[in-house]
């Protein structure tokens, strides 16, 4: 049995490898990090990264565009969330492997 047939095909790497890129960026994980608790804003995620809005609007634009995210407005308010389900599992793999803990 040739080994190659159970291995992922590289067309299909080839669009994880990009989805990785996408997450590659500590701010953009702090983004996700807290996403998957709760719903916030882009001043909020801005306020705990400590980057300016318009630094996490363009973080959470290039998010939304791999399909990780999407939004709701309530009033004035933008409130941004998660609907990609497999980031949770690749935040405990980051999370255990990376968080020290004290």
């Amino acid at each position: 049995m040739n080994e190659t047939t159970h291995l992922t095909s590289l067309d299909s790497l080839e669009q994880a490898a990009e989805c990785l890129k996408a997450l590659a960026h500590p701010h953009r994980l702090r983004i996700i990090q807290m996403l998957l608790k709760e719903c916030y804003t882009v001043g909020e995620l801005a306020d705990a990264c400590g980057i300016p809005s318009n630094m996490a609007s363009e973080h959470l634009r290039f998010m939304q565009r791999c399909g990780f995210l999407s939004n709701d407005k309530e009033g004035r308010r933008t409130y941004y969330y998660i609907i990609e389900p497999h980031l949770a599992k690749i935040m405990v793999c980051i999370e255990e492997r990376f968080v020290t803990k004290y």
